[in-house]
C-alpha cells in the first residue's frame, strides 16, 4: 500500500512539475522569437501594452478557474462580462462609481447563483447550463444596448482603470494583479480553497469527508460570477464605454490560458498562480502576433492549436477510465 501511495505521489509531482515549467518555457521562448523579428517588442512600452491587453483577461480567466477547479466549467463568461459592462455604462452616470462597481458585481453573482443552482439541484451539466446562460446573457446584452455602445459622461472611472498610482503602471495591471494574489492566497490558506480542490479531486470522496458539495459548488460560480462582473466594470473603464461585443473573444482565451498555465480540466489541479502563467503565454502570444502583423484568422487558428495542445498536456487521465 505505501509502495502505490508513494508511487501515485511520484506522478503527481511529476504532472505538476510539467504544467509548471511548460509554461515558463513557453514564454521565454515567445519572448525570444519575437524579439528577435521584431525588437520593438522587447521594450518597455510593450511590455505595458501587454499589461494593460491583458489585465481584464486576467481576471475572467481567474474566474474561470474557480470554476474549473471544482471540475466544472463556465461558457458564459464573457457574456457576462459584455453585460456587466454595458450596465455598468448605464449606470455611472446616475450611481457613480461605487454604484456602477456594486451592479456589476451583484448580477455577475446573481448570474453565477443561478448556474451553480441549476448545476447542483437540477444535475444538469455544467457545460450545458453555461452554454445556455451564454445565449441569454448576449440576448439580453444586446437588447439593452440595441446593439449599439453605451457612452457615458463619468470621467472617474476611466481615469481610475486608466491612470496610474504607483510606478507609473496602469492601475488596471495592478487591480488584476491584487486579484491574482488575493485568489491565491484563498486557495491555498483558507477552508474554500481546501474545499474547491477537494471538489475537484473526486465529489463523492469530498461528500464522504463532510465536505458541503451543494453549497461550496454554488459558491464556486458566485465567486466567478463576482469576479467577471468587476471585469465588465474594469473593461467599460478602459474602453470608456460599454459595447455588445466587449466580451466576444474572453471565452476562447480565458480557457487557453488556463488550460496553458497548467490548471486540469478534470478538476483538482492547479490554480490561480497557473492561470497567470498561462495568461502571459496567451497575451505574449497575442501581442506578438499582432506586432509581427500576423491576421487575425491565423491567429484565431494557432490559438485553438494551443488549447488542444495545452488540454492535452494537462489533462489528468487517472480520473478517466474511457475518454469519450
Amino acid at each position: 500500500m505505501a509502495e502505490v501511495s508513494a508511487t501515485v505521489a511520484k506522478k503527481q509531482g511529476d504532472f505538476n512539475l510539467r504544467t509548471i515549467v511548460l509554461p515558463i518555457i513557453a514564454i521565454v521562448v515567445l519572448v525570444a522569437y519575437f524579439s528577435y523579428v521584431n525588437p520593438l517588442f522587447f521594450s518597455a512600452s510593450n511590455a505595458l501594452n501587454i499589461g494593460r491587453q491583458s489585465s481584464v483577461l486576467l481576471m475572467v480567466a481567474l474566474a474561470g478557474t474557480v470554476v474549473i477547479l471544482i471540475g466544472s466549467i463556465d461558457l458564459s463568461v464573457g457574456a457576462l462580462v459584455t453585460l456587466t459592462g454595458i450596465l455598468a455604462a448605464l449606470t455611472v452616470d446616475q450611481f457613480g462609481l461605487a454604484g456602477a462597481t456594486l451592479v456589476g458585481i451583484g448580477v455577475g453573482a446573481l448570474v453565477g447563483l443561478v448556474n451553480g443552482s441549476l448545476v447542483t439541484m437540477l444535475k444538469v451539466p455544467s457545460f450545458l447550463v453555461t452554454l445556455g446562460m451564454l445565449s441569454i446573457l448576449s440576448g439580453v446584452a444586446n437588447q439593452i444596448s440595441q446593439g449599439q455602445s453605451i457612452l457615458f459622461a463619468d470621467s472617474l472611472l476611466p481615469d481610475l482603470v486608466n491612470g496610474s498610482f504607483v510606478l507609473g503602471i496602469p492601475n488596471v495591471i495592478w487591480f488584476a494583479l491584487i486579484a491574482t494574489a488575493v485568489l491565491t492566497v484563498v486557495a491555498f490558506r483558507t477552508k474554500l480553497g481546501r474545499y474547491l480542490y477537494a471538489l475537484g479531486g473526486g465529489e463523492i470522496v469530498a461528500s464522504h469527508a463532510g465536505v458541503p458539495v451543494t453549497f461550496y459548488k454554488i459558491l464556486a460560480f458566485v465567486l466567478a460570477g463576482a469576479i467577471c462582473g468587476l471585469a465588465g466594470v474594469m473593461l467599460t473603464g478602459q474602453v470608456g464605454a460599454g459595447t455588445p461585443t466587449a466580451g466576444s473573444s474572453l471565452l476562447l482565451n480565458s480557457i487557453a490560458a488556463v488550460v496553458m498555465g497548467g490548471t486540469a480540466l478534470s478538476g483538482g489541479i492547479g490554480g490561480p498562480h497557473r492561470t497567470f502563467l498561462g495568461v502571459l503565454v496567451i497575451a505574449i502570444l497575442t501581442n506578438g502576433m499582432d506586432v509581427t502583423e500576423v491576421n487575425s484568422f491565423t491567429q484565431d487558428i494557432v490559438k485553438g492549436f494551443v488549447i488542444i495542445l495545452a488540454v492535452s498536456l494537462t489533462i489528468d487521465r487517472s480520473k478517466y477510465l474511457f475518454i469519450k
